[in-house]
């Protein structure tokens, strides 16, 4: 499991100090990162797991993980960002995690619209981003990410990516996010997280279902993300922007 000076280590590569806790078993790393942050917890305040008994998935759902065998950890940050571009983190963070998989794995990690961490068609990880909103501003946001080691026997599709020192990826994958959410005055939080995720995805150029928010149901080729982070699609009806829900494949990988 990660230990405290794991944790400091790993944040000391992107040359920031801040608070870190490591836990051996908890109910879920975002949860204890949102206490953290209503508190005054700075950016990069880093929180780490070897077990969660309440993980947390997307839409509600349950993340299952095997003791001791994934790397579980959550990130408060501060963003300057207006409320509808939070989502824009959610897919930096899987950008970044997917480059460090497959530096410090070998695994050929990709980007599955909005969360998700694909090895082949299995899931081997995922991002959920939390947040707190007052008086039209973002107070902060919660990063959590979950990738597995092994897949857990209960999930279906579940995967993992084998071996690898949990220190080395935390470090990598804080080294490639931390270079995209500071980035460079000259390039947009928008543009630089665009270009990341779309050389990395699994969505893009495959027919997809979505279910929005309001449990429609849209068909159509996914082409590209627009600023916010939304999914564009082109249907039969023409051009269409997918800004939050889920989405299933519908054609094989090319």
């Amino acid at each position: 499991m990660l230990t405290r000076d794991d944790l400091v280590a790993a944040l000391s590569a992107i040359r920031v100090s801040a608070p870190v806790r490591a836990d051996e078993v908890t109910g879920s790393t975002n949860a204890t990162a949102m206490a953290l942050a209503e508190d005054g917890a700075p950016s990069w305040t880093l929180v780490s797991a070897a077990h969660q008994t309440e993980g947390r998935g997307r839409l509600g759902r349950i993340w299952v993980d095997t003791p001791a065998r994934a790397l579980l950890v959550s990130i408060v940050l501060r963003p300057e960002l207006p409320p509808n571009r939070a989502g824009l983190l959610t897919l930096g963070a899987g950008a970044a995690m997917a480059e460090a998989i497959r530096a410090q794995a070998g695994r050929q990690a990709t980007c599955k619209w909005p969360n998700d961490l694909l090895v082949g068609e299995r899931k081997v990880g995922g991002i959920l981003a939390e947040s707190s909103v007052a008086d039209g501003r973002l107070r902060y946001v919660v990063v959590g990410v979950g990738v597995n080691l092994d897949a857990p026997e209960e999930v279906e599709g579940a995967g993992g990516i084998g071996e690898v020192g949990l220190r080395q990826l935390l470090t990598d994958f804080l080294v490639r996010f931390h270079e995209l959410y500071e980035g460079s005055a000259e390039a947009p939080l928008s543009s630089r997280v665009r270009a990341a995720w779309l050389s990395l995805s699994a969505t893009i150029g495959r027919v997809v279902e979505a279910r929005t928010s309001t449990d429609e149901m849209v068909r159509g080729r996914a082409v590209g993300i627009d600023d916010l982070g939304g999914l564009l699609l082109s249907t039969d009806d023409g051009g269409r922007s997918v800004a939050f829900g889920e989405i299933r494949h519908l054609d094989p990988a090319s």
